[in-house]
């Protein structure tokens, strides 16, 4: 059996000061609210603390959406139940280089997802951080999230710049899989680091409420030797 830093898999984007996550929306801003500096005149001699200060909308970095994102009566942070966030048995769906940008059905057809977190590897994250990750990207259709939906996925993940086909103001499937009580995790990467299977997956993010989104520390945790 590995170590513990070979079995656990960072799926998460690095928030930094000025970072674009989605074209259109405001960049993070990360400062101190008290500096070491300004801290010395609390402290004794040698003693010196620093308290950030971070100023962004929840749609930043990778995060994950509830689904009071998408309906007013739906659960918010606060509410979301740990066994849909929290060490779920993962499956990846490899669709990085099939040529199109509609990830449909049969990209999931013969898989066992129930109560799964199903996490679709695109590879759109190598564009991260630069013009190109902002159009053309790869996205679920509305058919596969009703088939996501109905076969019982747990959560939904995927490592591109929306779970739908931004051209869409309808948004299905943040309405399907969001509408069902799915939570979606977007603008995740590391995904090919990743086996099919065997593995538990966590995007837990603050608890916070009348919220339907936040960033997360998502991650995957190893569980069988490959």
């Amino acid at each position: 059996m590995g170590s513990a830093s070979e079995r656990l898999i960072d799926l998460s984007h690095i928030v930094r000061d000025g970072l674009v996550t989605y074209e259109g929306l405001p960049a993070p801003s990360i400062c101190d609210f008290l500096s070491r500096e300004d801290s010395r005149e609390y402290y004794a001699p040698g003693t010196e603390f620093q308290i950030g200060k971070i100023e962004m909308v929840a749609n930043t970095g990778t995060y994950v959406d509830s689904p009071f994102h998408r309906f007013a009566d739906g659960k918010d942070l606060s509410e979301l139940p740990l066994v849909s966030i929290a060490d779920v048995d993962g499956i990846v769906v490899r669709v990085g280089g099939s040529g199109g940008r509609a990830v449909d059905t049969p990209a999931f057809h013969g898989l066992d997802v129930r109560g799964r977190a199903v996490l679709v590897y695109t590879d759109w994250s190598r564009h991260w951080d630069t013009e190109s990750y902002f159009s053309g990207h790869p996205y679920l259709t509305e058919a596969a999230a009703v088939h996501l939906r109905d076969a019982g996925a747990r959560i939904v993940g995927i490592d591109s710049y929306n779970i739908d086909d931004t051209a869409n103001k309808s948004r299905p499937v943040h309405t399907v899989l969001l509408g069902s009580d799915i939570p979606i995790v977007e603008h995740m990467t590391n995904l090919e680091r990743l086996p099919d299977d065997g593995f538990r997956f966590s995007a837990v993010p603050v608890k916070v409420k009348a919220f339907g989104t936040f960033p997360v520390r998502a991650f995957a945790r190893l569980t069988r030797e490959p």
